[in-house]
């Protein structure tokens, strides 16, 4: 094996752990939702939310090739007052962005096991679990145990993809009226969609948190094109599978009446029984064991990524000579029970819970794009590591995508009531 490809794989991890962050509430919830509700008519909309957020997730691993440390000390580095912002911003969305994806896990583990628990108090347990192991393992633990789950994922969503094209739509109910995208109710669908497609702008942060903590684990810096390669192959999975969940969604239940729960457990069976309606009910369990292990991974990544994003974020504030471990387990801690309180308040409904999550991150996006923009143009990178002009093109545009899809959401909101 040559020695760049060696480069190449010694760095894969982050990107990796990326892509397990977005294949839970985005994908099997999101998107198998909008196929089903809307057949492929917003495949477009995915694919608009997948390349105009790309650049400043991208942004994300660069600045810490260009510089060998966060995103954060980016922000730090443009003026205290960016971090802060930053940080009110956080507090906005990861409290529900963790209760949706912890409540959702909740459901399919009761859908996996055949249990009736209640999942607010699963969530609970699946909260508590994720901390303890992290502390204990941090973020090798989490890394090994990652590219295992999301291989198994892959292949298994791959293969019903494809079953479920081989099958082909199921046909469509009389009568079946198709939902209007111009309706109030699916435009702010479609924004909630594109808040996590693939996941939210703000935990670009994590990107390159990961990538610094990769780099102590091997004992090895990456140049910038193998700390590419891990991230834009963790995209490209998350944008491959965003797909197959949307054509699942579409080729199994769309036009027929049947309407996705707002019940975490039923929901869980219903996104399992998608699988099985193209491969066969000798895949329940397999697909029921891959469909608990994405959300799990999701749970513990965002987990782990709000730990370390607000721990850091927290240290460079207020306790710059603190233990960076001690404010990332104490940070984790805070994490896990403040969203426990949001899934015992909001637990009622697992849509409304998924939606204002994903919509708060929407609406937030174009000002931590803009943040991203700054700090990667900034006197920071050296010419060597800045990016070409094609890709800060696509930045502003995405700029003014996300400002005037938030821009759509408070009128429609608001105005269209």
């Amino acid at each position: 094996m040559s020695s760049n490809r060696k480069n190449l794989i010694k760095a894969l991890g982050p990107g990796i752990l990326f892509a397990s962050t977005c294949i839970g509430v985005s994908h099997l919830v999101q998107s198998t939702r909008a196929g089903a509700d809307f057949g492929y008519g917003l495949v477009a909309f995915i694919i608009l939310a997948l390349l105009f957020k790309y650049p400043f997730f991208e942004f994300g691993s660069r600045y810490t090739a260009a510089t060998k440390k966060s995103l954060l000390e980016g922000y730090l580095a443009e003026g205290k007052w960016v971090l802060w912002i930053y940080f009110i911003l956080s507090l906005f969305s990861m409290f529900t962005v963790t209760a949706a994806v912890t409540f959702v896990t909740a459901g399919m583990f009761n859908n996996l096991t055949g249990l009736t628990l209640d999942p607010t108090y699963v969530s609970g347990l699946i909260l508590l679990f994720c901390t303890v192991v992290l502390a204990i393992g941090k973020y090798g633990l989490l890394d090994a145990m990652l590219k295992i789950v999301g291989a198994v994922l892959l292949v298994s969503t791959l293969v019903a993809f494809f079953a479920s094209i081989a099958k082909g739509r199921v046909t469509p109910v009389e009568g079946f009226i198709p939902p209007e995208i111009t309706e109030r109710s699916s435009l702010i669908f479609i924004i909630a969609l594109m808040g996590w497609m693939p996941t939210a702008v703000d935990l670009s942060t994590w990107n390159s948190l990961w990538a610094v903590e990769r780099m102590k684990q091997i004992g090895y810096t990456p140049k910038l094109k193998a700390i590419l390669f891990d991230f834009n192959f963790g995209y490209l999975v998350t944008a491959v599978l965003a797909i197959c969940f949307l054509t699942l969604g579409a080729n199994v239940m769309y036009g027929t009446d049947v309407e996705l729960s707002g019940n975490s457990t039923t929901f869980s069976d219903q996104v399992v029984t998608l699988f099985t309606s193209a491969l066969g009910d000798w895949a329940y369990l397999i697909i029921a064991t891959a469909a608990f292990s994405a959300m799990f991974s999701t749970t513990i990544t965002v987990v782990d990524g709000f730990g370390r994003a607000m721990g850091e974020t927290v240290r460079l504030l207020f306790f710059k000579e603190a233990d960076s471990k001690r404010t990332y387990n104490g940070m984790m801690v805070t994490v896990s029970v403040i969203s426990f309180l949001f899934i015992l308040l909001l637990a009622a409904n697992l849509k409304d819970l998924v939606d204002l999550a994903t919509i708060i991150s929407f609406l937030i996006a174009p000002v931590i794009a803009l943040i991203n923009y700054r700090v990667i143009t900034s006197k920071q990178i050296t010419e060597e590591f800045r990016p070409n002009q094609r890709l800060l093109g696509l930045a502003k545009t995405g700029i003014v995508f996300l400002s005037a899809f938030a821009i759509v959401y408070v009128i429609v909101y608001f105005f269209m009531g």
